[in-house]
């Protein structure tokens, strides 16, 4: 197996946070209550960091955030 490719443009701390809190099994709105942040917040970074991460789901994303030790 391959090593995995790093990331073009690295996660912000606050995109780290989110992945691990979807890591975690919460939906979006638990995530903005617990963050005290907005839904649509939760959902620019949960996009901002599948397009950095180069996919489109979030088991996706969290497969691949743990293949590049970043949770």
């Amino acid at each position: 197996p391959t090593a995995a490719a790093p990331l073009a443009e690295p996660l912000t701390a606050r995109e780290v946070e989110v992945l691990r809190l979807i890591a975690a099994g919460l939906r979006n709105q638990e995530i903005a209550d617990q963050l005290f942040i907005g839904l649509s917040t939760v959902k620019r970074h949960v996009a901002n960091a599948y397009g950095k991460l180069g996919v489109t789901h979030r088991t996706e994303a969290v497969a691949r955030a743990n293949e590049l030790n970043v949770l």
